[in-house]
């Protein structure tokens, strides 16, 4: 009687002991339930869009929609894994599963469709240049077509690709592993622009320790419809991501992110667009 009482008891534990294993196994990994983690590829490295600030924190327009996005999926903040996603990292991050999706500037164009998918867009930019505050040389598009000017982009983005195959193919075109890099060669005078789009220049322009030195040449070089990036074929992502972008407008909250991102720089931004990612 004794022995069997404790054979039951075992049973019991060990019964109890195996539900709370599988309670536990299906918690994790479904990027639909509450929760769960996720990972956010955005850029580290642009003021006004997205920012690692030296506390630790993210900052920046394309934070607050991924932020967002991440909660209409049922992410707290707190589930919220941040990956760094360089300009020439991004369809192979996706590719790999290094992210559920990337939120960093990330042009919609058919190249980069040929790997991934996007949802949005969500924001339309323009290729601009930003110049030292006392330059004169740089006042049209045809000042750029030249040896003589040494234009500073970053490896991988759609910005180097229309200046070397499109409106300034004989420019000294110098590419870096990113816009602070270009910046600093900009400050310091061994390159004359920084070119990429106008939401960009304009985070970097307005931050407290660049006010004053830098501008924004006024060039409208292009349109840059800025989508979020996922991996091909998922159109179930694709559109529970377009939904959340067209809630975040209709209630204001895109309205909001951008007034607080871009309007200490000055910058007049454009009106949501219309999104056209879907399958």
């Amino acid at each position: 009687m004794f022995t069997m009482t404790l054979r039951k008891a075992g049973l019991a534990a060990a019964t109890a002991l195996a539900l709370s294993l599988t309670a536990t196994a299906c918690g994790g990994g479904d990027s639909g339930s509450g929760g769960d983690k996720i990972n956010i590829g955005i850029k580290f490295d642009q003021p006004g869009l997205g920012l690692k600030t030296q506390d630790g924190d993210y900052t920046g327009f394309d934070v607050d929609v991924a932020k967002y996005v991440a909660k209409e999926l049922g992410h707290e903040e707190g589930d919220i894994t941040w990956k760094q996603a360089p300009s020439n990292e991004r369809e192979n991050m996706i590719a790999n599963g290094d992210v559920d999706f990337i939120v960093a500037t990330y042009t919609i164009n058919d190249e980069r469709k040929e790997r991934v998918s996007f949802a949005g867009p969500y924001f339309l930019a323009h290729q601009d240049l930003l110049v030292r505050a006392d330059d004169s040389t740089v006042r049209s598009e045809d000042d750029l077509n030249t040896s003589e000017l040494k234009l500073c982009s970053v490896t991988g983005s759609t910005s180097a690709q229309n200046v070397k195959n499109d409106f300034a193919p004989k420019a000294n075109l110098i590419n870096y592993g990113g816009y602070s890099e270009c910046l600093t060669g900009l400050e310091n005078k061994t390159v004359d622009a920084l070119t990429t789009d106008d939401s960009i220049l304009a985070g970097f322009a307005a931050q407290e320790e660049h006010q004053g030195k830098f501008k924004l040449a006024g060039l409208n070089l292009s349109d840059e419809p800025y989508g979020i990036g996922l991996k091909k074929g998922d159109t179930e992502l694709q559109q529970k991501i377009n939904d959340a972008l067209k809630k975040m407008v209709d209630e204001g909250a895109w309205e909001e992110a951008a007034k607080k991102h871009f309007g200490p720089a000055n910058y007049e931004y454009e009106a949501a667009p219309e999104i056209t990612e879907k399958s």
